[in-house]
């Protein structure tokens, strides 16, 4: 089979079966500054742009990637390579694969080498949205006050040296300096990350640390920019080696850094746009007056639903996700999970069906062909699980609701944290910025049932409620005396073992 090595050049000398944009993307400009453009950014925002694009045929909404650490160097360098161009693969259930080539990216600039640069194209009046993926951990946030971590060693670097900043607040609060001063309108900041008010909390970031930079700057931002909470939905497991070969292989596109995806995609978005937008609903995606329903439900359920099997599953000894859901007992514990203490704390969000959101995440996280490594799921559960899970068992002891579920999920997350091994030995990744904090509380669960939950960072008051601890009590007592997880859960489920 003759290969092809995807670039702007060899777009019409492609396989038929691989889909290319049909607009001319030499007269695409940048209305949107992408920061942080990972696999979740190009299988999700960028695809929705792409099919905006292709549908319309508007020249003005392109996306400028922009990485500002020096670990986004080989994303830039392999983007440059391809003219910006990737290969997205969307593995359906039933094996068929679907290959598509994403046009909607035109440039890529690095803020390590020249923040100056980056800022002045956020700074450009060209520039309508600055979008974000810079992950939980990005915002700062404090996780024990929900505050803007001034502490941070990046933040007093970025407070210091306004010209040359490291973190996303400093390249933001430089480019709205320059737009207030030229007199143009502000862009608006839209946030494509897995948080509840994800717009909310980016202002609020954003803010307080304009503030301490410029009171008056602060204050124009908040009147000024626009932050439209989102929710975003599509499962994107990390590339392999064996992706990129298959592509080459068995469909002829030599392509350095493919994206691979499932088929469903999600995006709802508050219309609060400051300096117009693309048409994104022609491609799919929802406008909703308000979005908090929609993200509460995705996060409570696809998101806690992840973390779930992800530490029920590492220490039962399974590596990804799909084959915790071809398991009977885990896709049994995971919708009864979801049935008997999400489902009852859930605000109805218009047009979606619960019950067949459930049937569709169980055939989603079962898709054999994205096996999504438990190993990343299971990655920062720390700035997770007090997001995806914490919340709902905090409203279910309000409401003298079920935490029986949740409380061997955290009793598995304890010995996790501790001994860091599965059942049967094999010894885990553990990558969470808190690792040494998470050890040393579990760690001290030998002596202390409670130690691990009086991590208050991570459980807020969740110790002090006698309903949970007495549960969460009886659960690691069980695992740590057997870490055979599936014991419990058909305990919990079945009461028998």
């Amino acid at each position: 089979m003759k290969v092809i090595r995807l670039n702007q050049r060899s777009l019409h000398d492609l396989p038929e079966s691989v889909a290319c944009p049909s607009y001319d993307r030499s007269k695409l400009t940048a209305g949107i500054v992408h920061v942080g453009v990972g696999g979740f950014h190009r299988s999700h925002e960028a695809c929705y742009t792409d099919d905006y694009l292709r549908t319309t045929g508007a020249t003005n909404w392109g996306i400028c990637g922009v990485g500002l650490r020096a670990a986004d160097r080989r994303i830039a360098d392999v983007l440059k390579r391809q003219d910006y161009l990737y290969t997205l693969i969307v593995k359906h259930p039933d094996g068929r694969i679907d290959n598509r080539v994403i046009g909607s990216l035109v440039d890529f600039m690095l803020g390590c080498d020249n923040p100056a640069a980056v800022i002045d194209r956020m700074a450009d009046e060209m520039t309508k949205i600055v979008s974000l993926t810079i992950t939980e951990g990005g915002y700062n946030c404090n996780p024990a006050t929900g505050d803007f971590d001034l502490d941070n060693p990046d933040v007093k670097h970025d407070l210091k040296n306004p010209e040359n900043p490291t973190l996303v607040f400093g390249y933001l609060t430089g480019a709205l300096k320059k737009r207030r001063a030229a007199g143009r309108p502000a862009f608006t900041i839209q946030s494509c990350d897995n948080i509840q008010h994800n717009g909310d909390m980016t202002r609020k970031m954003l803010v307080a640390f304009a503030h301490e930079q410029d009171p008056e700057l602060a204050e124009w931002i908040g009147h000024e920019v626009s932050f439209p909470n989102a929710m975003v939905d599509r499962i994107t497991p990390v590339t392999t080696p064996a992706d990129i070969e298959t592509l080459e292989n068995d469909v002829g596109v030599k392509d350095e850094w493919p994206v691979t995806c499932e088929p469903f995609r999600q995006w709802v978005i508050e219309d609060t746009f400051t300096n117009g937008r693309p048409q994104w609903e022609v491609a799919g995606a929802q406008f909703v007056p308000d979005v908090t329903p929609y993200e509460t439900m995705k996060i409570r359920l696809l998101n806690a639903g992840h973390s779930v099997l992800g530490l029920l599953g590492s220490i039962h000894g399974y590596m990804t996700i799909d084959t915790c859901v071809a398991d009977p007992l885990f896709a049994t514990y995971l919708r009864r999970f979801m049935d008997s203490e999400v489902t009852p704390v859930l605000q109805p969000a218009e047009g979606i069906d619960v019950d067949s959101y459930k049937d569709s995440l169980l055939e989603r996280f079962g898709n054999p062909n994205i096996r999504d490594n438990l190993a990343r799921i299971c990655l920062e559960s720390s700035a997770k699980l007090p997001k995806f899970l914490i919340p709902t068992i905090v409203e279910n002891l309000h409401h003298g609701g079920s935490t029986e579920y949740s409380a061997l999920v955290i009793a598995a997350w304890c010995y996790y944290s501790d001994k860091g091994m599965s059942k049967d030995g094999r010894k885990l990744d553990i990558v969470d910025k808190m690792k040494a904090e998470l050890h040393g509380a579990a760690a001290g669960t030998s002596g202390d049932k409670l130690s691990f939950l009086k991590l208050k960072p991570v459980f807020g008051g969740l110790v002090d409620s006698k309903a949970f601890t007495d549960q969460y009590s009886r659960m690691v007592d069980a695992v740590y005396e057997n870490p055979n997880i599936a014991r419990h859960m058909q305990t919990l489920l079945f009461g028998r073992e």
